[in-house]
C-alpha cells in the first residue's frame, strides 16, 4: 500500500514537471496574434509581418497582425501585458517601447510585465540635410550649424521618439543647436524635409534610402558603429570625426510576463532560425536594416543598456510632453 501511494506521488510530481515542455511541444494549436505598436506599411511592421511569415511556415500556424498605435505605443504594451501568458499574444517592441513609457509616465515596465523572446533586427540612423544645406559632410554640418545655433532645425516623427533622441544626442555630442520640429509621423516630415523647410534629419537608413538615392535629400553619416551595406559609401558618424553619436536601433518580439520557460525558450529559438533564414537576412540587408536574433537573456541585457542611455538623454535635453 505504501509502494503504491508513493508511486502515485512520484507520477504526479513527474505530471507537473512535463507538463510545462509537453504544452510547449503542443504549442501552437491556433493562430498567433502579433500587436505591432505602429500603422501598417512602416518598417517596424514590414520587418514584423516579414518575420512572422517565415515563422507561419516552421510553426505551420498562422500569425495575425494586430496594428494598436497609440499613446507612444503604450496602448500595444499594456494590451501585450494584460494578455494570457500562454504564447498565442506576441508583441512587436523597440527602444520606444522603452523610452516613452518613461515620458508619458506609463504604468508599463516592459522588463517587469513582459517577457522579452529575441531580437528581430538592427539598423541605423543616417544624418540627412537638404541640398540646400551648405554641407557635404558631418563635419561640415557641425560647423555649419556652430555658426548658426538655432537657425537650423530638424524634424523628428514625434516628441522622445528614438529620431528626437539621435537629434538630441547630436546636439549634446557636438555642442550645436537646432530647434526640434515634432510630426506625426514620417510621411509629413519627409514631405517638410524635401521641401525644405526642414533642413535636417535623423531618420532611420530604410526610411531615408529612396529619398537619398533621388537626391532629394543628402546623406551625410550613418550612426552605426559600421559602415551600412545599404549605403556603403556614408561613413559612420565616427569615421566622419563626430563621436559619441553611435545609435542603432532595433526590432524585437516578446510576450507576456509569467510566459512558461519551456515556450519561452522554444519560441525564442523559432524566432531566431526564422530571422537567420538566408532570404529574409539578404532582403533586410538590402533595404538598410541587419537580421539579427538573441537570446531572451541578451534582448534584457539590451533592454536595460537602452534605458540608461536614453534616459540619460531624456534628462539632459529636459524633455517633457506637454
Amino acid at each position: 500500500m505504501h509502494l503504491r501511494s508513493t508511486f502515485r506521488v512520484v507520477l504526479f510530481v513527474l505530471g507537473v514537471l512535463c507538463a510545462p515542455l509537453a504544452f510547449a511541444q503542443a504549442y501552437p494549436s491556433r493562430p498567433i496574434r502579433v500587436i505591432v505598436p505602429l500603422p501598417p506599411a512602416g518598417a517596424m511592421d514590414n520587418i514584423v509581418r516579414a518575420v512572422t511569415q517565415r515563422l507561419a511556415q516552421t510553426l505551420a500556424q498562422n500569425f495575425i497582425i494586430d496594428n494598436r498605435p497609440g499613446a507612444g505605443g503604450n496602448v500595444s504594451l499594456e494590451l501585450a501585458a494584460a494578455a494570457a501568458p500562454d504564447g498565442y499574444t506576441l508583441v512587436a517592441i523597440a527602444p520606444s517601447s522603452i523610452v516613452y513609457p518613461m515620458v508619458f509616465k506609463s504604468r508599463i515596465d516592459i522588463l517587469r510585465d513582459l517577457e522579452p523572446l529575441s531580437q528581430i533586427s538592427a539598423q541605423g540612423y543616417v544624418v540627412v540635410v537638404h541640398p540646400s544645406v551648405p554641407a557635404r559632410s558631418a563635419q561640415e554640418l557641425v560647423a555649419v550649424l556652430k555658426a548658426n545655433p538655432g537657425k537650423y532645425n530638424f524634424a523628428s516623427s514625434g516628441v522622445a521618439g528614438p529620431i528626437h533622441l539621435t537629434g538630441e544626442l547630436f546636439m549634446a555630442a557636438t555642442g550645436t543647436k537646432m530647434i526640434h520640429v515634432p510630426y506625426k509621423g514620417t510621411a509629413l516630415a519627409y514631405t517638410d524635409m524635401v521641401a525644405g523647410s526642414i533642413q535636417v534629419g535623423f531618420p532611420t537608413i530604410y526610411s531615408a534610402l529612396p529619398y537619398m538615392r533621388s537626391n532629394r535629400l543628402r546623406g551625410l553619416a550613418v550612426t552605426t558603429p559600421a559602415v551600412s551595406a545599404a549605403i556603403p559609401e556614408l561613413p559612420t558618424m565616427a569615421q566622419a570625426g563626430v563621436r559619441g553619436v553611435e545609435v542603432v536601433s532595433w526590432y524585437a518580439l516578446a510576450a507576456p510576463a509569467a510566459t512558461p520557460r519551456a515556450l519561452v525558450e522554444r519560441l525564442s529559438n523559432e524566432i531566431g532560425v526564422a530571422v537567420r533564414h538566408p532570404e529574409l537576412a539578404n532582403r533586410l540587408h538590402t533595404e538598410g536594416s541587419e537580421a539579427v536574433a538573441s537570446s531572451p537573456a541578451q534582448l534584457r541585457a539590451i533592454i536595460v543598456a537602452d534605458r540608461e542611455k536614453w534616459s540619460r538623454v531624456i534628462k539632459v535635453a529636459g524633455i517633457k510632453l506637454e
